[in-house]
């Protein structure tokens, strides 16, 4: 493990039909919605445990319970943490700071961001040696990475979230509270159905990537 001193946080929900990716539901419809996010899931946990960039916690949404997070814990070098709170901004913040507690530099991604790759997440970790925040933002006005080095409650209270004002309301308040925000790379994600081609077309998340534990 190259980085002791940093954790990278996973957010996931369990792999329920009709309780995940509802809005590709359309197109693949409740179980086809579910299989893709449990693959989501196992390829964004494979990548970053297998980079080995810092130890990887994996927070786990109602509760840590459903099997299939049992079965990465037991595949991956993974800590599983159940996520409390009553929205997703407060969900993140709680996360945020009990990993706070474990290390000066924190960073929160999903599992629906398939071209976030390890070197993102290294640069990011080297961006908060200066910056106070990092962000990755997503195509659709959201991000797929924030990273901390201190506790912000405020860059998740009253946010919009699944709507395209997330980045450019974490670049205000930024600004507001007088942090400095290092931002990289735009990437893509797979929340609604023209997501999918760019998906299937795309290599590193050919079937049978991310299937095998290692």
């Amino acid at each position: 493990m190259r980085l002791a001193d940093a954790r990278i946080l996973i957010f996931a929900k369990a792999p329920q039909p009709g309780r995940v990716k509802t809005r590709l539901v359309p197109a693949l419809g409740e179980a086809g919605a579910c299989a893709l996010h449990a693959r989501l899931l196992r390829h964004t946990v494979h990548g970053l445990c297998g980079a080995a960039l810092a130890p990887v916690e994996l927070w786990c949404a109602p509760d840590c319970d459903h099997p299939a997070f049992a079965e990465l814990a037991r595949a991956y070098p993974v800590a599983l943490f159940s996520q409390q709170g009553a929205d997703l901004g407060q969900r993140m913040a709680h996360a945020a700071a009990q990993a706070l507690e474990r290390a000066p530099r924190v960073l929160l991604v999903g599992t629906d961001a398939p071209a976030l790759l390890p070197g993102h997440l290294q640069q990011a970790l080297s961006a908060l040696d200066e910056a106070e925040v990092a962000m990755v933002p997503a195509e659709d006005g959201g991000y797929v990475l924030l990273g901390m080095r201190d506790r912000v409650p405020g860059l998740f209270e009253r946010m919009p979230w699944g709507t395209d004002q997330v980045a450019e309301l974490t670049r205000s308040r930024c600004a507001d509270l007088g942090l400095v925000l290092r931002e990289l790379e735009t990437l893509w994600d797979v929340d609604r159905s023209e997501d999918l081609v760019r998906l299937t077309g795309y290599s590193a998340f050919a079937e049978g990537d991310a299937a095998t534990p290692g």
